[in-house]
């Protein structure tokens, strides 16, 4: 399983990437590797403003379907266009290939209050899901 060092993670296992203002988002590695193979992505479209907590779109595997929330409040700025015809490129490339959205944050400094990567790490071993 990959926990990349430079990335904030959620409780709900998606990551974040701060570039200034401007959050790149997608679920992790342990996540991708939970749902199984991916077959279907819905996300949000360019223009949508998202708060952090709350559910901006879905990821539906052979094994279930599960809501993706956002880390941070802003506005959706860009949408991966490759996903919904390639949805397995979340399963290939969780970080790089399959990240899904970008948000234009209101406040960046949200993101202080995820889990870096050793505390990413620590959740996922004592979580029981």
């Amino acid at each position: 399983m990959d926990i990349s060092e430079d990335l904030r993670y959620t409780e709900d296992h998606e990551w974040a990437m701060a570039d200034d203002d401007l959050c790149t988002v997608g679920i992790t590695d342990h996540a991708q590797e939970v749902l199984g193979d991916i077959v279907f992505v819905e996300l949000p479209a360019v223009g949508t403003r998202v708060e952090a907590g709350k559910a901006f779109g879905v990821v539906e595997s052979v094994k279930a379907v599960s809501d993706v929330y956002a880390p941070v409040s802003g506005v959706v700025e860009e949408i991966n266009e490759e996903l919904p015809d390639n949805p397995e490129k979340i399963n290939t490339s969780p970080y790089d290939d399959g990240w899904m959205i970008k948000i234009r944050a209101d406040n960046i400094a949200q993101l202080d209050d995820l889990m870096d990567a050793e505390e990413y790490e620590e959740y996922i071993e004592n979580d029981d899901d």
